[in-house]
């Protein structure tokens, strides 16, 4: 698993009717991207590091390098 800071964390529910978790991913703890990651929970904004398990993907999104100042 690789992420990038802005992609997102999906954590797919696991019984019938059961919603998945999404989060925002802040900061990238691991080595070339991959986890733990710093992240924050859409549902409630709360902020936490995660080490995700084999029921999480990471939606990847085209990330624009910054322009100078």
């Amino acid at each position: 698993m690789q992420a990038d800071v802005g992609d997102r964390l999906v954590i797919k529910g696991h019984r019938e009717g059961e919603h998945d978790r999404d989060a925002e991913i802040l900061e990238v703890h691991g080595a070339e991207g991959g986890p733990p990651y710093f992240v924050r929970w859409s549902e409630d904004d709360h902020v936490g590091l995660v080490f995700p398990g084999p029921d999480a993907v990471v939606e990847r999104f085209a990330h624009t390098p910054n322009a100078p100042a």
